[in-house]
């Protein structure tokens, strides 16, 4: 059930058809309380700016409470009170900012690679006032050893393995990954489990969230980080029999061509 009716997005740029904003269900005050409000100045801006700026399509902005804000919002039940998280691919803000503005305990890092996206974020973090929240233009695997947090969130950024290479060393043992994904998930994370293992994760499931809030509910892929894999674990595997026998052929050519070094350099040397 929606109150009222969509009011007009005012938009900065000449030329740039006037949308607009969707009202909050009214779930939004289960999810974002007392912070409903800036939950709507949120959405507002995803429907002006956010446009403009190539981060929510034309299309989506009617489905922005449903299918964007609350969906990522949900998530806040799986974390911890005071967390310290950072959303990686932070785009739009989804989960981010959904998440910030839900939680005022958390602390969030917003990490976003695209320097045009990471504008908007810090634009749209100081509109709203969002202390906890900041904004950090970079890769995520450019932040290893830099920052670690409980939590990381994703959210339409990349296949669960890659995801695990990217956002594990940002935890702790115990800490955990939360992946947003659809009806897919349980086959995702059984045929990303064996590389999530290699990479030292102890533990992985299927959540689903605001089951009584949205229909259908948000469905999260939880993986939990153990201790940091072994010296080359997780980041290369062992070389095959077949593969071993390839470059001994290929070293022994090299050696009936005369390119044999006496100290094994050609043995050393890198092979496509």
């Amino acid at each position: 059930m929606r109150r009222g009716r969509a009011a007009p997005a005012h938009r900065h740029q000449p030329g740039v058809t006037e949308v607009d904003v969707p009202v909050p269900p009214l779930s939004a005050a289960q999810v974002f309380g007392p912070r409903e409000d800036l939950a709507r100045a949120y959405v507002g801006l995803l429907a002006d700016t956010g446009i403009s700026h190539g981060l929510i399509g034309p299309r989506e902005v009617p489905r922005l409470w449903d299918r964007h804000v609350l969906n990522c919002a949900v998530i806040q039940e799986l974390l911890p009170p005071n967390a310290l998280c950072a959303d990686i691919g932070s785009g739009a803000g989804l989960p981010g900012l959904a998440l910030a503005i839900a939680r005022p305990d958390i602390t969030m890092h917003l990490v976003e690679p695209l320097q045009r996206r990471a504008r908007w974020l810090d634009v749209a973090v100081a509109e709203l006032g969002l202390s906890g929240v900041t904004v950090h233009c970079s890769r995520a695997d450019a932040l290893h050893g830099v920052l670690t947090v409980d939590v990381v969130t994703a959210r339409a950024v990349a296949e669960l393995a890659t995801l695990g290479q990217w956002c594990l060393p940002l935890l702790p043992p115990g800490g955990r990954l939360l992946a947003i994904k659809g009806s897919k998930a349980e086959a995702e994370l059984a045929e990303a489990w064996p590389a999530l293992q290699r990479l030292g994760c102890q533990a992985g499931s299927v959540r689903e969230c605001g089951g009584s809030i949205i229909d259908p509910p948000t469905r999260v892929v939880e993986v939990i980080a153990g201790s940091a894999p072994s010296s080359g674990k997780g980041r290369a595997r062992p070389r095959s029999a077949r593969t071993q026998q390839r470059k001994a052929r290929a070293a022994a050519a090299r050696r009936h061509r005369g390119g044999f070094s006496p100290t094994g350099a050609d043995e050393a040397s890198p092979s496509n």
